[in-house]
């Protein structure tokens, strides 16, 4: 696997949606992750790092 930028952060969906807050989707939705195992590579930012924390118990963010 080749390393990732210093400035992005991988960020993998490990939970379902099923019970979960409509704002908690959106949060997902918003951060790209459709499906569960999901992966994105996002540039490392302030707004996206709050939508990690808001969704964090439905993400886990990958080194």
């Amino acid at each position: 696997m080749a390393k990732s930028n210093a400035n992005t952060v991988r960020v993998r969906l490990v939970k379902g949606l099923r019970g979960v807050q409509q704002r908690h989707r959106l949060s997902v939705k918003a951060l790209g992750l459709n499906k569960l195992n999901d992966v994105r590579e996002l540039k490392d930012s302030p707004q996206v790092r709050g939508l990690i924390n808001k969704v964090y118990y439905l993400v886990r963010v990958e080194e």
